[in-house]
């Protein structure tokens, strides 16, 4: 039976997460923790304690009542922390009061911060510590008494203004250190990614470059063993491809060696001296030209160079048989200059499978060590391949 064109309706078996986690989210904030229960409790508790202490027997019964309005407030120091200034005000300019109202402060400047309702909440404050009521009581002071209240008010007010200020920073620190402490961890793991990522694209080129070449070699052999006539050639031929696939699973087995090796140990690289080798092995006509090459050159350099070389012959073999292949080697001022130029190919190319991937690893190599690199067909049917790499000793990781 064929579901298509077939539509069942939604069935609803309660709310949905999101609308269910909102509602829930919803009730806890709006029901307040122990925590906040307990620091309110404490605050109106110490604030009630402070006027009980001081309040005089004979106190007038308005004083009483304001006072106690002031402790009553602080219970909505949270969601109203400038009306709960306010509100403590009159209890400490006409009773004991004192506390609560640099408590109710304190909160203020802790949840608006340098806002202006913090500034007239500061100012009131001293405002009430500097006017006595009844006003009798504060004319009769001489100037000197004035201004010690005047300083006093400026202590009252500003010591639960710093002391918010200062949580406000330590936590404003903390966040920034947490922030500076995900970036650093986004930084590492992109940093080793980056390194990863290199590892596993200088492994590829190895990989490339040391199978590519020696497969080809192969495959060439075994098309030679495949047209062998005589017994001696089929011996030869053999004897080759037993060769050369030694050597390809030796330097298999030292990339693996590497990739298991705990240590920093860098990949094998041959060097431009290798040339030779590379040369009479190839089954391609080779004219080699080396001028003004120094005897050492940069690791990285010498390892681009023979490289490049190695895989534009190889190229030569699969596309262009038959073809005879230029190699220039050549050092001018800080530049080491590697061309490898073939005639066009007087076989057919052979259907040898190809990736596409070891231009473009010459190419990569170039760009990390500040080099160039070019490829294209030549007029006359040919192809040529020409990197250049400076001298200068670079920083880039071996590959």
């Amino acid at each position: 039976m064929s579901t298509q064109g077939l539509s069942i309706p939604a069935l609803r078996v309660g709310p949905r997460p999101q609308a269910l986690v909102a509602s829930l989210s919803g009730i806890s904030r709006d029901r307040p923790s122990l925590s906040s229960l307990l620091l309110t409790t404490l605050a109106i508790g110490i604030a009630v304690l402070d006027v009980w202490l001081v309040i005089p027997e004979d106190a007038p019964t308005y004083s009483l009542v304001f006072s106690s309005i002031a402790c009553a407030a602080l219970a909505w120091r949270k969601r109203l922390p400038f009306l709960t200034v306010l509100a403590t005000i009159p209890g400490f300019f006409v009773g004991w009061s004192q506390l609560a109202a640099m408590i109710a402060l304190g909160f203020l400047a802790y949840r608006k911060g340098m806002h202006w309702q913090t500034w007239v909440g500061a100012g009131l404050v001293v405002a009430c510590r500097f006017v006595l009521w009844p006003w009798s009581e504060m004319v009769a002071l001489d100037w000197r008494q004035h201004v010690l209240d005047f300083i006093y008010g400026l202590v009252v007010a500003g010591m639960p203004v710093v002391l918010a200020l200062l949580i406000l920073a330590r936590q404003d620190l903390s966040r920034r250190l947490a922030e500076l402490d995900a970036s650093r961890d986004r930084e590492r793991r992109m940093h080793a990614r980056a390194v990863r990522a290199d590892e596993r694209a200088s492994l590829a080129r190895e990989m490339h470059d040391v199978v590519s070449h020696e497969v080809t070699l192969i495959a060439m052999q075994a098309n030679t063993l495949e047209c062998a006539k005589t017994p001696h050639d089929v011996a030869a031929a053999a004897d080759t491809i037993r060769q050369l696939s030694t050597r390809t699973l030796e330097e298999l087995r030292s990339l693996v060696g590497v990739l298991r090796s705990a240590t920093d140990e860098e990949l094998p690289a041959p060097q431009l001296t290798d040339l030779g080798a590379l040369i009479r092995d190839v089954d391609v006509p080779v004219r080699l030209k080396v001028d003004n090459v120094p005897e050492t050159l940069p690791s990285q350099i010498s390892a681009a160079a023979f490289r490049t070389v190695q895989e534009a012959l190889t190229n030569v073999h699969k596309h262009a048989p038959g073809a005879a292949a230029t190699v220039q080697v050549a050092v001018d001022g800080e530049m080491l200059h590697v061309a490898v130029r073939n005639d066009r190919p007087h076989q057919p190319s052979r259907s040898l499978p190809s990736g596409g991937h070891g231009l473009a690893g010459l190419a990569e190599r170039a760009l990390r060590l500040d080099g160039t690199f070019h490829a294209r067909a030549t007029d006359d049917g040919g192809f040529e391949v020409r990197a250049d790499y400076p001298l200068r000793t670079s920083t880039a990781p071996n590959t």
